[in-house]
């Protein structure tokens, strides 16, 4: 295990007269390809102690609706069937109300050698992390699995995509042949695990069938948002493989010429789960790199100069994806895991919040609020169309996310209103949303990662201008409207 991707939360010993090592899965909700159940499957075989897999799904955490939940608890149908057959016992729990699960970690821990989780910045989880690492008796370790480039060989956050790909191209040649085993449990003498006992069970008991199907009853029953449907992209590790496979096979190909293209949807559709974590980065840079015969061992970097295309030595389609899921989903996290406050509006470059307070007082051609925006009430329907995508799909194409905030920008009332708008809107829906990459989505809209430019405009100041009728004389957009402006 790469030792830059391991941290411990706390200063406690290894307990060793503990019964099992406890793999708390909080953002890697996955079988395979995965830093953290790798760690705890090589302990638990050197301590010759079984392993317990604990994934939990809370029901308070802020914008909780079936949307979210569904996708979930559909990963966890498929870990429940992942981790069938093999020496692991995998505990799957869904909190049915705030505050039942109080206790349940700890509960858990009291017998474990130790407890290991997985190291993120995304959403809640690091307050989530170390408040547990101060309430545990046990170590707890985080293991960070989010991207190619481990989060602690940064040191700062960076701020521009150039800046980082420069870093990027001195520093992740090293890191490259530090992958995680597509199997982490391959291999590894594992004693098989003893069942949990009858009165945890009895006050703990595991997430139902019902639940686990996420069927409209068992969702019905939960204290979430119901106004929030589910998605028609289906969550859990399956479905995400077969979408990689897919997008590597059909759509990579054409990435290069037509990802901005609305009518010619060549984009992965990898975002949410990446997100939840029922895929890997690495596993789906090994796609990529398989596909274009691609090997660490031979690759000679050229100098880093920060430049785009022509780093990686692929063809231009798996350069300009690799852009996107290196560079800049890989800078997000990076900027989030050095300044917490990522979505607070002190974050956003000073030369940004100087311009936009300065046009704060501009007069507004439109004015919407909140509700008007949700429902995609607006005078223009691309945007519409846009946010119609967003509540009924859980997505944006990713060209388009970049105009609907822009609009945003120019019809609230101030541009703070605007960010607290997007935020909302965004975590409301997006089955990537609460993540470091569309919060880098949503600020990039102010001008976090970017530079001023001319001509300075109203409302905008000399934050980067974009327009509905730009975009409609680029592409085509009438059936994209058609399609989602209801």
């Amino acid at each position: 295990m790469p030792a830059a991707r391991v941290r411990a939360c706390n200063p406690h010993p290894v307990n060793l007269a503990g019964r099992h090592v406890l793999y708390w899965m909080i953002a890697a909700r996955r079988r395979t390809w995965n830093f953290a159940l790798q760690y705890a499957a090589e302990v638990a075989a050197q301590l010759g102690r079984p392993l317990v897999v604990f994934e939990a799904l809370r029901c308070g955490y802020r914008w909780a609706s079936d949307r979210l939940h569904a996708f979930v608890l559909q990963g966890m149908a498929d870990n429940l069937e992942a981790f069938a057959g093999t020496p692991v016992l995998y505990y799957p729990w869904v909190e049915r109300a705030p505050g039942e699960g109080r206790g349940l970690l700890e509960t858990m821990a009291r017998e474990a050698a130790l407890v290991v989780t997985d190291d993120t910045p995304v959403f809640f989880l690091p307050r989530m992390v170390a408040a547990a690492a101060a309430r545990l008796e046990v170590p707890l370790v985080a293991i960070d699995g989010v991207g190619l480039l481990p989060l602690s060989v940064t040191g700062a956050p960076f701020p521009t995509a150039f800046a980082f790909r420069r870093f990027l191209q001195r520093t992740l040649p090293a890191h490259l042949s530090e992958v995680p085993r597509p199997d982490p449990l391959e291999g590894l003498a594992i004693p098989p695990a003893l069942a949990l006992p009858p009165a945890f069970l009895q006050r703990w008991p595991p997430a139902s069938p019902e639940l686990l199907a996420a069927t409209p009853a068992a969702l019905a029953a939960l204290p979430i948002d119901h106004g929030v449907p589910l998605a028609p992209t289906p969550g859990g590790a399956r479905a995400a493989h077969r979408r990689l496979q897919a997008f590597v096979r059909d759509q990579l190909p054409r990435y290069a010429e037509l990802r901005n293209r609305v009518d010619r949807d060549v984009t992965s559709g990898l975002s949410p789960y990446l997100h939840f974590g029922h895929l890997s980065a690495h596993e789906v840079f090994h796609a990529v790199a398989a596909r274009e015969g691609w090997r660490a061992e031979r690759f000679e970097p050229p100098p880093a100069r920060g430049e785009r295309a022509g780093w990686w030595g692929m063809s231009a389609a798996a350069e300009a994806f690799l852009d996107q899921l290196v560079t800049w989903r890989e800078l997000g996290q990076v900027f989030q895991f050095h300044r917490p406050d990522a979505e607070e509006w002190a974050s956003l470059p000073p030369w940004a919040r100087a311009t936009l307070e300065a046009h704060a007082r501009d007069r507004r051609e439109h004015l919407y609020d909140l509700d008007q925006f949700a429902a995609g009430a607006t005078h223009d329907p691309l945007w519409n169309a846009a946010q119609g995508q967003l509540r009924r799909a859980g997505i944006i194409h990713n060209y388009l996310r970049m105009l609907w905030g822009k609009k945003i920008l120019e019809w609230s009332a101030t541009p703070r209103e605007a960010l607290a708008i997007m935020l909302e809107l965004n975590n409301r829906f997006a089955l990537d949303g609460r993540d470091p990459n569309s919060v880098s989505g949503i600020t990039w809209c102010l001008g976090r990662f970017d530079r001023p430019w001319a001509p300075e405009r109203p409302v905008f100041g000399t934050i980067r201008y974009m327009s509905s009728a730009q975009t409609a004389r680029k592409m085509p957009v009438d059936e994209y409207i058609r399609t989602w402006a209801q």
